[in-house]
Protein backbone atom coordinates (compact mmCIF):
# COMPACT_ATOMS: atom_id res chain seq x y z
CA UNK A 1 0.00 0.00 0.00
CA UNK A 2 1.23 3.49 -0.83
CA UNK A 3 1.13 5.70 2.26
CA UNK A 4 1.45 9.38 3.07
CA UNK A 5 2.86 10.84 6.28
CA UNK A 6 1.63 14.15 7.70
CA UNK A 7 4.17 16.03 9.81
CA UNK A 8 7.11 13.90 8.79
CA UNK A 9 9.88 16.21 10.00
CA UNK A 10 8.95 16.21 13.71
CA UNK A 11 10.27 13.74 16.27
CA UNK A 12 7.37 11.31 15.92
CA UNK A 13 7.39 11.86 12.16
CA UNK A 14 11.04 10.81 12.09
CA UNK A 15 10.14 7.57 13.87
CA UNK A 16 7.53 6.89 11.22
CA UNK A 17 10.11 7.46 8.49
CA UNK A 18 12.61 5.19 10.24
CA UNK A 19 10.08 2.39 10.82
CA UNK A 20 8.47 2.58 7.38
CA UNK A 21 11.84 2.09 5.67
CA UNK A 22 11.64 -1.28 3.89
CA UNK A 23 8.30 -2.08 5.51
CA UNK A 24 6.87 -5.23 3.88
CA UNK A 25 3.31 -3.88 3.54
CA UNK A 26 3.59 -0.09 3.34
CA UNK A 27 5.51 2.10 0.90
CA UNK A 28 6.00 5.70 2.06
CA UNK A 29 5.56 7.93 -1.00
CA UNK A 30 4.42 11.32 0.38
CA UNK A 31 5.81 13.32 3.32
CA UNK A 32 4.27 16.64 4.34
CA UNK A 33 5.72 19.42 6.45
CA UNK A 34 4.88 22.96 7.45
CA UNK A 35 8.06 25.05 7.26
CA UNK A 36 10.06 22.91 4.83
CA UNK A 37 7.79 22.61 1.80
CA UNK A 38 9.79 22.25 -1.41
CA UNK A 39 12.95 20.91 0.23
CA UNK A 40 14.19 17.36 0.00
CA UNK A 41 13.54 15.43 3.19
CA UNK A 42 17.25 15.10 3.93
CA UNK A 43 17.61 18.89 3.83
CA UNK A 44 14.34 19.68 5.59
CA UNK A 45 14.64 17.50 8.68
CA UNK A 46 16.62 18.12 11.86
CA UNK A 47 17.29 14.41 12.35
CA UNK A 48 17.41 13.48 16.04
CA UNK A 49 17.52 9.65 15.96
CA UNK A 50 20.49 7.37 16.56
CA UNK A 51 20.48 6.17 12.96
CA UNK A 52 21.01 7.60 9.50
CA UNK A 53 18.11 9.02 7.49
CA UNK A 54 16.90 6.13 5.31
CA UNK A 55 18.45 6.62 1.87
CA UNK A 56 15.19 6.00 0.01
CA UNK A 57 13.65 9.11 1.60
CA UNK A 58 16.55 11.59 1.48
CA UNK A 59 15.57 12.99 -1.92
CA UNK A 60 11.80 12.81 -1.41
CA UNK A 61 10.35 16.32 -1.67
CA UNK A 62 8.41 17.59 1.35
CA UNK A 63 5.00 18.89 0.28
CA UNK A 64 2.22 20.84 1.97
CA UNK A 65 -0.84 19.28 3.56
CA UNK A 66 -3.40 19.08 0.78
CA UNK A 67 -5.86 16.56 -0.57
CA UNK A 68 -4.26 16.96 -3.98
CA UNK A 69 -0.87 15.82 -2.69
CA UNK A 70 -2.48 12.72 -1.16
CA UNK A 71 -4.62 11.72 -4.12
CA UNK A 72 -2.51 8.67 -5.01
CA UNK A 73 -2.03 7.13 -1.56
CA UNK A 74 -3.99 4.24 -0.03
CA UNK A 75 -3.45 5.26 3.61
CA UNK A 76 -2.36 8.30 5.58
CA UNK A 77 -0.46 8.38 8.88
CA UNK A 78 -0.68 11.60 10.87
CA UNK A 79 2.10 12.84 13.12
CA UNK A 80 0.79 16.40 13.10
CA UNK A 81 0.81 18.51 16.26
CA UNK A 82 -2.65 18.27 17.76
CA UNK A 83 -3.49 21.95 17.24
CA UNK A 84 -2.82 21.60 13.51
CA UNK A 85 -4.36 18.16 13.08
CA UNK A 86 -8.09 18.51 13.56
CA UNK A 87 -9.14 20.57 10.53
CA UNK A 88 -7.09 18.69 7.95
CA UNK A 89 -7.74 15.26 9.46
CA UNK A 90 -11.48 15.99 9.28
CA UNK A 91 -11.06 16.79 5.58
CA UNK A 92 -9.47 13.40 5.04
CA UNK A 93 -12.18 11.63 7.02
CA UNK A 94 -14.98 13.22 5.00
CA UNK A 95 -13.21 12.47 1.71
CA UNK A 96 -12.95 8.78 2.63
CA UNK A 97 -9.14 8.70 2.71
CA UNK A 98 -8.04 6.03 5.23
CA UNK A 99 -6.33 7.66 8.22
CA UNK A 100 -4.42 6.35 11.22
CA UNK A 101 -3.59 9.28 13.48
CA UNK A 102 -1.14 9.68 16.34
CA UNK A 103 -2.55 13.16 17.06
CA UNK A 104 -5.02 13.67 19.90
CA UNK A 105 -7.49 15.75 17.87
CA UNK A 106 -9.99 12.96 17.05
CA UNK A 107 -9.25 10.44 19.83
CA UNK A 108 -12.35 11.10 21.89
CA UNK A 109 -14.82 11.43 18.99
CA UNK A 110 -17.65 8.94 19.49
CA UNK A 111 -17.23 7.00 16.24
CA UNK A 112 -13.44 7.11 16.12
CA UNK A 113 -11.83 4.00 17.62
CA UNK A 114 -8.97 4.71 20.00
CA UNK A 115 -6.94 1.52 19.84
CA UNK A 116 -3.95 -0.26 21.30
CA UNK A 117 -3.89 -3.32 19.01
CA UNK A 118 -3.28 -5.78 21.86
CA UNK A 119 -5.83 -4.17 24.19
CA UNK A 120 -9.06 -3.38 22.33
CA UNK A 121 -9.02 -4.51 18.68
CA UNK A 122 -12.79 -5.07 18.93
CA UNK A 123 -13.24 -1.27 18.95
CA UNK A 124 -12.31 -1.30 15.25
CA UNK A 125 -15.89 -2.47 14.62
CA UNK A 126 -16.79 1.24 14.79
CA UNK A 127 -15.33 1.50 11.29
CA UNK A 128 -18.38 -0.37 10.00
CA UNK A 129 -20.53 2.45 11.40
CA UNK A 130 -18.23 4.98 9.75
CA UNK A 131 -18.77 3.26 6.41
CA UNK A 132 -22.55 3.54 6.84
CA UNK A 133 -22.08 7.30 7.15
CA UNK A 134 -19.63 7.45 4.19
CA UNK A 135 -16.75 8.69 6.32
CA UNK A 136 -13.36 7.26 7.20
CA UNK A 137 -12.03 4.75 7.79
CA UNK A 138 -10.20 6.49 10.63
CA UNK A 139 -8.61 5.17 13.80
CA UNK A 140 -6.30 6.71 16.37
CA UNK A 141 -3.74 5.47 18.86
CA UNK A 142 -3.57 6.88 22.40
CA UNK A 143 -1.17 9.13 24.24
CA UNK A 144 2.24 7.55 24.83
CA UNK A 145 1.87 7.46 28.62
CA UNK A 146 -1.60 5.95 28.37
CA UNK A 147 -0.13 3.18 26.23
CA UNK A 148 2.59 2.26 28.73
CA UNK A 149 -0.05 2.21 31.47
CA UNK A 150 -2.92 0.42 29.73
CA UNK A 151 -1.09 -2.38 27.94
CA UNK A 152 -0.16 -4.23 31.17
CA UNK A 153 -3.53 -3.34 32.73
CA UNK A 154 -5.44 -5.22 30.01
CA UNK A 155 -4.79 -8.84 31.09
CA UNK A 156 -5.19 -7.84 34.73
CA UNK A 157 -8.49 -6.09 34.04
CA UNK A 158 -9.79 -9.13 32.13
CA UNK A 159 -8.94 -11.40 35.07
CA UNK A 160 -9.83 -9.25 38.09
CA UNK A 161 -11.89 -6.24 36.85
CA UNK A 162 -10.11 -2.96 37.47
CA UNK A 163 -11.95 -0.60 39.80
CA UNK A 164 -9.59 2.18 40.85
CA UNK A 165 -6.27 3.45 39.58
CA UNK A 166 -3.65 5.80 40.98
CA UNK A 167 -0.72 6.47 38.66
CA UNK A 168 2.35 8.70 38.64
CA UNK A 169 4.19 9.07 35.33
CA UNK A 170 7.80 10.08 34.81
CA UNK A 171 7.95 11.23 31.21
CA UNK A 172 10.93 11.55 28.89
CA UNK A 173 12.05 14.74 27.19
CA UNK A 174 11.31 13.45 23.69
CA UNK A 175 7.63 13.50 24.62
CA UNK A 176 7.81 17.29 24.47
CA UNK A 177 9.06 17.25 20.87
CA UNK A 178 12.00 19.24 19.50
CA UNK A 179 13.49 21.51 20.82
CA UNK A 180 11.30 20.57 23.78
CA UNK A 181 11.98 21.65 27.35
CA UNK A 182 14.67 24.36 27.79
CA UNK A 183 17.84 22.82 29.21
CA UNK A 184 18.01 25.29 32.10
CA UNK A 185 14.55 24.16 33.22
CA UNK A 186 15.18 20.40 33.18
CA UNK A 187 18.85 19.93 34.07
CA UNK A 188 19.20 18.96 37.74
CA UNK A 189 15.43 19.07 37.97
CA UNK A 190 12.03 17.45 37.49
CA UNK A 191 8.91 19.38 36.47
CA UNK A 192 5.73 18.17 38.21
CA UNK A 193 3.27 19.30 35.57
CA UNK A 194 2.77 18.50 31.87
CA UNK A 195 -0.14 20.32 30.24
CA UNK A 196 -3.02 18.04 29.28
CA UNK A 197 -1.32 14.76 30.17
CA UNK A 198 -3.25 13.88 33.31
CA UNK A 199 -6.59 14.46 31.61
CA UNK A 200 -5.53 12.27 28.66
CA UNK A 201 -4.67 9.40 30.99
CA UNK A 202 -8.03 9.66 32.74
CA UNK A 203 -10.15 9.87 29.58
CA UNK A 204 -8.19 7.63 27.23
CA UNK A 205 -7.73 4.75 29.66
CA UNK A 206 -11.48 4.67 30.30
CA UNK A 207 -12.19 4.62 26.56
CA UNK A 208 -9.59 1.94 25.81
CA UNK A 209 -11.01 -0.37 28.50
CA UNK A 210 -14.61 0.47 27.59
CA UNK A 211 -17.10 -1.55 25.55
CA UNK A 212 -18.48 -1.04 22.06
CA UNK A 213 -22.06 0.17 21.70
CA UNK A 214 -24.04 1.03 18.58
CA UNK A 215 -23.03 4.70 18.48
CA UNK A 216 -19.66 4.68 20.20
CA UNK A 217 -17.82 3.43 23.25
CA UNK A 218 -19.27 3.07 26.72
CA UNK A 219 -16.46 4.28 28.94
CA UNK A 220 -15.14 1.92 31.61
CA UNK A 221 -16.35 2.75 35.10
CA UNK A 222 -12.98 3.55 36.63
CA UNK A 223 -11.79 5.99 39.27
CA UNK A 224 -8.47 7.26 37.90
CA UNK A 225 -6.10 9.71 39.56
CA UNK A 226 -2.91 10.74 37.75
CA UNK A 227 0.15 12.92 38.32
CA UNK A 228 2.49 13.53 35.38
CA UNK A 229 6.11 14.62 35.80
CA UNK A 230 8.76 15.54 33.21
CA UNK A 231 12.18 14.03 33.98
CA UNK A 232 15.64 14.42 32.37
CA UNK A 233 15.52 11.15 30.40
CA UNK A 234 15.79 11.23 26.61
CA UNK A 235 13.39 8.40 25.73
CA UNK A 236 11.19 6.06 27.72
CA UNK A 237 8.20 6.94 29.89
CA UNK A 238 7.86 5.20 33.26
CA UNK A 239 4.67 4.81 35.28
CA UNK A 240 4.24 3.80 38.91
CA UNK A 241 0.83 2.18 39.31
CA UNK A 242 -1.46 1.38 42.24
CA UNK A 243 -4.40 -0.63 40.90
CA UNK A 244 -7.42 -1.84 42.86
CA UNK A 245 -9.72 -4.58 41.55
CA UNK A 246 -13.14 -6.05 42.28
CA UNK A 247 -11.62 -9.45 43.02
CA UNK A 248 -8.70 -10.69 45.08
CA UNK A 249 -5.40 -10.68 43.19
CA UNK A 250 -2.76 -13.36 43.50
CA UNK A 251 0.63 -11.79 42.69
CA UNK A 252 2.13 -14.95 41.19
CA UNK A 253 -0.96 -15.50 39.04
CA UNK A 254 -0.88 -11.86 37.91
CA UNK A 255 2.77 -12.21 36.91
CA UNK A 256 1.92 -15.33 34.92
CA UNK A 257 -0.90 -13.47 33.14
CA UNK A 258 1.46 -10.67 32.12
CA UNK A 259 4.17 -13.04 30.92
CA UNK A 260 1.74 -15.13 28.89
CA UNK A 261 -0.20 -12.28 27.29
CA UNK A 262 -0.33 -13.04 23.54
CA UNK A 263 -3.31 -11.32 21.89
CA UNK A 264 -4.36 -10.89 18.25
CA UNK A 265 -1.36 -9.00 16.75
CA UNK A 266 0.98 -11.68 18.11
CA UNK A 267 -1.23 -14.54 16.92
CA UNK A 268 -1.39 -12.97 13.46
CA UNK A 269 2.38 -12.36 13.36
CA UNK A 270 1.95 -8.76 12.17
CA UNK A 271 5.22 -7.26 10.91
CA UNK A 272 5.64 -4.67 13.69
CA UNK A 273 4.19 -6.79 16.52
CA UNK A 274 6.69 -7.77 19.22
CA UNK A 275 6.86 -11.44 20.07
CA UNK A 276 5.85 -10.56 23.62
CA UNK A 277 4.09 -7.20 24.15
CA UNK A 278 4.76 -7.34 27.90
CA UNK A 279 8.10 -8.29 29.44
CA UNK A 280 8.33 -8.89 33.19
CA UNK A 281 11.49 -8.20 35.18
CA UNK A 282 11.86 -9.71 38.63
CA UNK A 283 14.91 -7.71 39.78
CA UNK A 284 13.96 -5.25 42.50
CA UNK A 285 15.41 -2.25 40.61
CA UNK A 286 13.88 -2.84 37.17
CA UNK A 287 12.47 -1.70 34.83
CA UNK A 288 14.57 1.35 34.00
CA UNK A 289 14.11 3.45 30.85
CA UNK A 290 17.80 3.32 29.90
CA UNK A 291 17.91 -0.47 29.91
CA UNK A 292 14.36 -1.49 29.02
CA UNK A 293 12.94 1.07 26.58
CA UNK A 294 14.37 -0.70 23.50
CA UNK A 295 12.91 -4.11 24.35
CA UNK A 296 11.91 -5.84 21.09
CA UNK A 297 12.81 -2.80 19.04
CA UNK A 298 10.98 -0.50 21.42
CA UNK A 299 7.62 -2.21 20.85
CA UNK A 300 7.33 -4.01 24.22
CA UNK A 301 6.38 -2.57 27.60
CA UNK A 302 8.44 -3.82 30.54
CA UNK A 303 6.81 -4.38 33.93
CA UNK A 304 8.52 -4.86 37.27
CA UNK A 305 8.21 -4.44 41.05
CA UNK A 306 4.94 -6.38 40.93
CA UNK A 307 3.66 -6.71 44.49
CA UNK A 308 0.56 -6.63 46.65
CA UNK A 309 -0.81 -3.29 47.76
CA UNK A 310 -2.52 -2.40 51.02
CA UNK A 311 -5.15 -5.15 50.69
CA UNK A 312 -5.78 -8.42 48.85
CA UNK A 313 -7.55 -6.68 45.97
CA UNK A 314 -4.74 -4.25 45.14
CA UNK A 315 -1.57 -4.52 43.10
CA UNK A 316 1.46 -2.24 42.71
CA UNK A 317 3.81 -2.26 39.73
CA UNK A 318 6.13 -0.12 37.64
CA UNK A 319 6.14 -0.13 33.82
CA UNK A 320 8.23 1.54 31.16
CA UNK A 321 8.10 1.75 27.38
CA UNK A 322 9.55 3.70 24.48
CA UNK A 323 7.33 6.73 24.06
CA UNK A 324 8.03 7.55 20.40
CA UNK A 325 8.02 3.90 19.23
CA UNK A 326 5.52 1.84 21.24
CA UNK A 327 3.77 5.01 22.38
CA UNK A 328 3.55 6.69 18.99
CA UNK A 329 4.85 5.79 15.51
CA UNK A 330 5.37 2.06 16.02
CA UNK A 331 1.95 1.62 17.56
CA UNK A 332 0.25 3.55 14.74
CA UNK A 333 1.99 1.34 12.16
CA UNK A 334 0.96 -1.79 14.09
CA UNK A 335 -2.61 -0.48 14.21
CA UNK A 336 -2.61 0.01 10.43
CA UNK A 337 -1.26 -3.51 10.00
CA UNK A 338 -4.12 -4.86 12.11
CA UNK A 339 -6.66 -2.85 10.10
CA UNK A 340 -5.21 -4.25 6.86
CA UNK A 341 -5.22 -7.80 8.24
CA UNK A 342 -8.91 -7.32 9.12
CA UNK A 343 -9.57 -5.91 5.61
CA UNK A 344 -10.71 -2.57 7.00
CA UNK A 345 -8.29 -0.69 4.72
Amino acid sequence: MKVGLLGGTGMVGQRFVQMLSNHPWFELTVITGKTSVGKNYGEAVKWTLNSEIPEEFRELEVVENSLENLRNVDLVFSALPSKEAREFEMELVHRGIPLVSNASALRMESLVPLVIPEVNPDHLSLINKQKELNIGPVATDPNCTTTVLTLPLKPLHDAYTLKKLNVASYQALSGAGYPGVPSYDILDNVIPYIAGEEEKIRKETRKLLGTVEENGIKMADLDIQATCVRVPVTNGHLVAVHAEFDEEVDVDAAMKLLKGFSPEPQRLGLPTAPERPIHVREERDRPQPRYDRDSEGGMSVTVGRLRRGANSKSLLFVATGHNTIRGAAGQAILLAELMKARKLI
